[in-house]
């Protein structure tokens, strides 16, 4: 008896927390998505720490078998301190167009207690949608606010969640 063939789609999902800090003698933004965010505070981590393109990269990554972004990106290399996260978002959709596999849809849920996101969804959207090569009406974005429990709610951390449906491409 043969293994049944591969299903033609595949899903991953992913998850990130950066955690806040108000340094006010650094000047680096929030990025979200790959998107500038005015707020009086930004995320820690070892690349530009966008918390929303580390969530979105490991979707692509797992459910196209690729590992994880600290696998590939690891934050012990020295090449990786404040390296834009764009670069992993297309290194991700490359390693699934390597596997045979395009962006179906992206569905991604970004928690903060602050800053109100409803103004950035839609250029979050259309930027990650970019970064993919998609479409913009295949991007979905969400944001939650921590209704004041846990680290999100108290402003210490902001968390982003991302599903993705990759398909295979038959060109």
């Amino acid at each position: 008896m043969s293994p049944p063939s591969p299903p033609p789609y595949r899903v991953g999902a992913g998850s990130d927390t950066h955690r806040v800090a108000r340094d006010s003698d650094i000047a680096k933004p929030l990025l979200l998505g790959g998107v500038e965010v005015p707020v009086a505070f930004h995320l820690v981590g070892h690349s530009d720490a966008d918390v929303l393109a580390h969530a979105v990269t490991d979707a692509i990554l797992g459910a196209c078998g690729a590992g994880d972004i600290g696998e590939l990106f690891p934050n012990t290399d020295p090449a990786n301190a404040g390296r834009d996260s764009a670069d992993f978002l297309r290194e991700a959709v490359r390693q699934a167009a390597d596997r045979g596999w395009r962006i179906g849809n992206l569905d991604c849920t970004v928690h903060a207690e602050r800053p109100k996101l409803s103004e950035f969804k839609q250029p979050i959207a259309a930027r990650l949608a970019e970064l993919l090569g998609v479409s913009p009406d295949v991007v979905n974005v969400k944001a939650k606010s921590g209704e004041a429990v846990g680290p999100v709610g108290r402003g210490e951390a902001l968390t982003a969640d991302a599903v993705v449906l990759l398909f295979r491409d038959e060109r």
